[in-house]
């Protein structure tokens, strides 16, 4: 696992091979912080990583600037791993939570920038995780909830949908409220 940029660009930690997680490909985590990059200011990001795995998100986004940073997964495999990360990179005040992150959305109080959950493909209740989001107010105004699934989902007509990009077999649906837009330098929408 390499960060890819920011202040620990290519840094490497390595996953126990046991760890219950499907990382991001290198490919598809750069795309989607090429979209990022052009959209937030990663030291004022507010970061909740549901289904938080290997901790790769969390490590780039630290290493982007992003200080305020929960982790949430149900692996105490996974979470040993991000909380050794942690410690050894120094992510300040880093809330690394044990527990279903579904559960953890429906019984959140706080608002986030921008919330991330990977969850795993065969998990059989990924089509209702937007609108738990919204339900709960999770976002703060201008935040948004990026989705990573498998091709076989399909949000396009959630009325929250702002876009799409699909990165072979991963898809990263954005969300957010209709005003928002999704600026980037460069790319297409959909890569293979």
């Amino acid at each position: 696992m390499r960060i890819i940029s920011g202040s620990l660009r290519g840094k490497r930690f390595y996953p126990p091979k046991n760890i219950p997680a499907r990382p991001t490909t290198d490919f598809a985590k750069e795309a989607l912080f090429n979209i990022l990059n052009n959209n937030f200011d990663f030291p004022e990001v507010k970061f909740l990583d549901l289904f938080a795995g290997t901790g790769s998100l969390d490590m780039e986004m630290f290493s982007r600037g992003c200080t305020d940073i929960t982790s949430v997964d149900m692996s105490k495999i996974s979470l040993g791993f991000i909380k050794k990360m942690s410690e050894e990179v120094k992510i300040p005040n880093h809330k690394i939570i044990l527990g279903d992150a579904i559960k953890y959305a429906e019984n959140c109080t706080q608002q986030y920038d921008l919330i991330f959950a990977g969850p795993p493909y065969a998990l059989d209740v990924i089509d209702t995780i937007p609108d738990l989001i919204f339900e709960k107010k999770l976002l703060k105004e201008d935040g948004w909830f990026i989705l990573e699934t498998s091709p076989r989902h399909n949000f396009t007509e959630h009325p929250k949908l702002l876009e799409v990009r699909n990165y072979g077999q991963t898809h990263f649906w954005f969300f957010g409220e209709d005003d928002d837009t999704i600026t980037e330098e460069h790319g297409n929408s959909t890569e293979e």
